[in-house]
């Protein structure tokens, strides 16, 4: 009981990053389920899309209204990476093996390995939220092409692991297409909101899915996001997003010692 009340508090507060900070929110959806609500990586990522997914898309209607988005930039992004994301989904994760081999030393359980592979995500998105989003150097002129490439990278890390990648996105975004940041972050809410509902839909038809608990789970997250989109107006997000950033570096750090040892 106390373990589903703590988890349902850690739903209100997925919703409420990702709406505060445009992302960021995805990379907490997928240690709750496993660690507080004891459900197994696999089908924690399918869920994590899924709440994310919904999430994503409540912002993007606020961000859209606002005229914050560009919805060609996302597409250009998303096509490519709902693409790879359905190779990820229907053919990466099925035929993992139970135990996985890296050289002669190295041999994890499936569901570790996917534990390990996110926490290693965790630590590396952490970085550039201590950092900090400034204004990058921008390429000369937009480009495409590399965007579309990025889409197809972020689109298998979102289907092995259930995350968002709004971490690489938003850097994508400024770099390649020369988007003003934040458009940039609004942009990747929406193209969060894409890939992650594509992702999901591959399961949708999973027999597994316990739809009465996602709903819920759910329904508290985009509570959050509403809290997170009002506060975003009235406070500090980029201070905010670097003591985020301590914060999930922590939990990347955690989760790789847990599962390592």
């Amino acid at each position: 009981e106390m373990l589903e009340i703590i988890g349902f508090c850690a739903a209100l507060l997925v919703g409420f990053v990702l709406g505060l900070l445009g992302g960021g929110g995805s990379i907490l959806a997928l240690p709750e389920m496993v660690y507080l609500l004891n459900i197994s990586p696999s089908m924690a990522t399918a869920y994590s899309l899924f709440v994310i997914g919904i999430a994503a898309l409540i912002g993007t209607f606020q961000n859209v209204r606002n005229r914050l988005v560009q919805p060609k930039t996302a597409l250009l992004f998303s096509i490519p990476a709902v693409i790879s994301i359905a190779i990820a989904r229907k053919f990466i994760l099925p035929n993992l093996p139970d135990k996985i081999h890296i050289g002669d030393q190295l041999v994890f359980q499936r569901d570790t390995f996917i534990m390990i592979l996110f926490a290693l995500l965790m630590i590396l998105a952490s970085i550039p939220m201590i950092r900090g989003q400034r204004e990058r150097q921008a390429a000369k002129r937009p480009r495409p092409g590399i965007l579309a490439f990025f889409g197809i990278i972020v689109g298998i890390i979102s289907g092995m692991v259930g995350a968002g990648g709004g971490f690489l996105i938003i850097p994508a975004l400024s770099i390649f297409m020369k988007v003003p940041i934040k458009t940039a972050i609004a942009t990747s809410i929406m193209i969060i909101a894409i890939n992650s509902l594509a992702g999901f839909s591959i399961e949708m038809t999973d027999p597994k899915i316990d739809w009465k608990f996602l709903l819920l789970f759910t329904g508290i997250a985009v509570v959050g996001v509403f809290i997170g989109l009002f506060l975003n107006k009235r406070v500090n997000a980029e201070k905010l997003k670097s003591g985020f950033g301590f914060f999930v570096l922590a939990i990347g750090l955690f989760i790789l010692a847990k599962e390592w040892f």
